[in-house]
């Protein structure tokens, strides 16, 4: 193998990113059932707490109030919790993906 077919599978790793990660995400929702019930968890706090995406998206001063405050707590807890779970799934999937392609290639 030469060096130049590495970069050329770097480079298109880094142009099909996007969609490589949409499938993954779209796996684990079918695969983990706690996760697909979070990241449906999430979605409903959005709806319900229309403030969230405010304090998330919004720019400009706003204030809340203890409860909100509250709320905007427990929404970014699951939000932090949910977005470990998608990098656990990232980093292994890079391994699968790399233990396949060092085989197809010969290497191990």
């Amino acid at each position: 193998m030469e060096k130049t077919d590495f970069y050329d599978l770097v480079e298109r790793i880094k142009d099909s990113f996007m969609e490589i990660d949409s499938d993954i995400m779209v796996d684990l929702k079918k695969q983990d059932e706690d996760y697909a019930n979070m990241c449906q968890e999430l979605g409903e706090m959005e709806s319900r707490y229309p403030f969230i995406l405010e304090v998330t998206e919004g720019s400009g001063a706003i204030s809340l109030t203890a409860e909100e405050h509250e709320i905007v707590r427990r929404y970014m807890s699951r939000m932090f919790e949910k977005e470990t779970i998608e990098r656990c799934q990232i980093y292994f999937r890079g391994h699968t993906d790399g233990y396949a392609y060092l085989k197809k290639i010969g290497a191990i």
